[in-house]
């Protein structure tokens, strides 16, 4: 079988985006890890598969690239969003994740409103081992958590220079305090209005940028009196602003562009259905709000015969790959 997929990003933020409404969904965790890799497959920090759904336009279904799934993705959805109130030809469209129902609306021609739920506060929502103040962990650096559908962690910082992400980033992410494991960020706070913000994703490594990231690193530096409502993010990839109430409202605003697009990339034989259990969403929120410039669809052929290899395609069909 093929499996067309687009590939897109925000500010280096990348993200793929495979339909499979109307489709058997082939996509596992074996598979997510080797269209994950960036150097033998596609390679992403987040993979988005549409599936079809009876109480929204559609489900979307989120991967890391080492085979874990998670709850949300801010760059993905709006990408996702975006395409499909395109096919629709309407300005406003309501997505179901893991998250709950997401409202995305077309703002400004070309920018894509993403309501992202209200942020958790809860120690049992983030979620962390055992009861505590979310806004100051017992943890050395003493860093905030929260959860935008996904765990935040959050360090602040005097110089962010200092701190190596790539190397303390995995560590943390598997704290015994986060059974879910979590995104870890580190903040420099240059004024109460602008931050510097690093972050080591989980289950992946150091991206560029990283939509509910921003939003989770504001919450937690508002929670903390460090900052005011809207704030300019600086992440490596490029400058968001986010802005948040404190309770539940808020956006955040950055550029998407369409990367681009790809078709024919064999997969492994579906073997049943996936997918996990709906769970209803709020309507107070955060908002992931991205300027769009986007292309229509190259129709770029995938090497073939290196991505059969890649998935444990053979020439007489498709066999399941070795294990690793």
């Amino acid at each position: 079988m093929t499996l067309p997929f687009v590939k897109m990003h925000a500010h280096g933020d990348d993200f793929i985006i495979i339909d499979r409404r109307g489709q058997d969904n082939p996509i596992t965790a074996q598979v997510a890890r080797r269209l994950g890799n960036r150097h033998t497959g596609i390679g992403f920090n987040q993979m988005a598969v549409v599936l079809d759904c009876e109480d929204a336009a559609a489900r979307i279904q989120f991967w890391n690239p080492d085979g874990t799934r998670l709850h949300t993705c801010g760059s993905a959805t709006r990408g996702v969003a975006d395409r499909l109130m395109h096919e629709a030809g309407t300005q406003a469209i309501v997505l179901r994740t893991e998250r709950g129902l997401l409202a995305c609306t077309r703002v400004d021609g070309q920018r894509v409103s993403v309501d992202m739920g209200t942020p958790s506060l809860d120690w049992a929502a983030v979620p962390l081992a055992k009861a505590m103040d979310t806004r100051v962990l017992p943890i050395d650096g003493s860093p905030a958590a929260c959860s935008m559908g996904n765990p935040h962690c959050t360090f602040f910082v005097e110089d962010i220079a200092t701190i190596n992400v790539a190397t303390v980033g995995p560590a943390l992410e598997v704290h015994p305090l986060f059974p879910a494991k979590t995104n870890v960020h580190f903040v420099q706070v240059l004024h109460r209005g602008h931050i510097r913000l690093r972050i080591w994703e989980r289950g992946g490594a150091v991206p560029l940028g990283s939509g509910s990231c921003c939003c989770g690193a504001v919450v937690n530096g508002i929670r903390r009196g460090l900052l005011d409502d809207t704030v300019t993010v600086e992440c490596d990839g490029g400058t968001v602003t986010v802005q948040w109430d404190g309770q539940g409202g808020g956006d955040t605003d950055r550029p998407c562009r369409t990367d681009h697009a790809g078709r024919r990339i064999p997969v492994l034989e579906h073997h049943g259905k996936g997918g996990a259990g709906h769970r209803t969403g709020t309507h107070r929120h955060i908002a992931a709000m991205y300027p769009g410039q986007f292309a229509h669809d190259i129709q770029a052929q995938a090497n073939a015969a290196h991505i059969a290899a890649l998935v444990g395609a053979t020439s007489h069909g498709f066999e399941q790959p070795r294990q690793q």
